[in-house]
């Protein structure tokens, strides 16, 4: 297994549709502004966050059960190019781009340096082999004060890992239940 140069994933996301919409550069100003880079960058591809997102709220008082989720322990937001985070807490929110894991790649996925000095985490689970689908994203914020996440910028790192041979059963064959989610989705048991 072999981790995956730029050329190799501008090869793939123009071959395969691997990442959609794909930039093959790494992007750091937009209509003249500087922003959280975001694109192909040397070994990886630099995710960007959507402007959708949903914040915990404690409001109801129920209990975090990952078998038994209740929706209502979010708060919608979006529309504003930006989502606050309470402190000590965390907001879900999806990828810009759709991915489409080939059967003898693994990604792994490791928040921005930008976030991470601000003690913000952001945590993604690897993408199978055979995914595909919008990223949901986690971001933590470990601090004790509010914190800002841009929608439309980097916020995340994923490296892809190529295999010398397919894997037996890949994601799509067990059918995997995040498998084509097209937003912020929940826990499903």
């Amino acid at each position: 297994m072999s981790i995956k140069s730029d050329k190799w994933i501008r090869r793939m996301a123009a071959s395969d549709n691997m990442i959609e919409p794909f930039e093959p550069e790494q992007i750091k100003v937009v209509d003249g502004q500087k922003v959280i880079s975001f694109g192909t960058s040397s070994y990886g591809y630099d995710i960007r966050c959507a402007d959708e997102f949903k914040v915990f709220t404690n409001i109801n008082s129920t209990i975090v059960d990952p078998k038994n989720f209740d929706p209502q322990s979010f708060v919608e937001v979006s529309g504003k190019g930006f989502c606050l985070i309470p402190p000590n807490s965390f907001a879900l929110a999806r990828t810009v781009e759709y991915f489409r894991i080939p059967r003898n790649v693994l990604t792994v996925c490791l928040g921005k340096s930008t976030y991470a000095r601000c003690g913000i985490i952001v945590n993604v689970t690897p993408f199978e082999p055979e995914w595909e689908g919008y990223v949901t994203l986690e971001f933590s914020n470990t601090t004790p004060l509010p914190a800002k996440i841009y929608a439309n910028e980097g916020v995340a790192q994923v490296l892809f890992f190529e295999s010398d041979e397919e894997c037996e059963v890949s994601y799509r064959d067990r059918a995997g239940k995040y498998m084509g989610q097209s937003g912020v989705t929940l826990p499903r048991p």
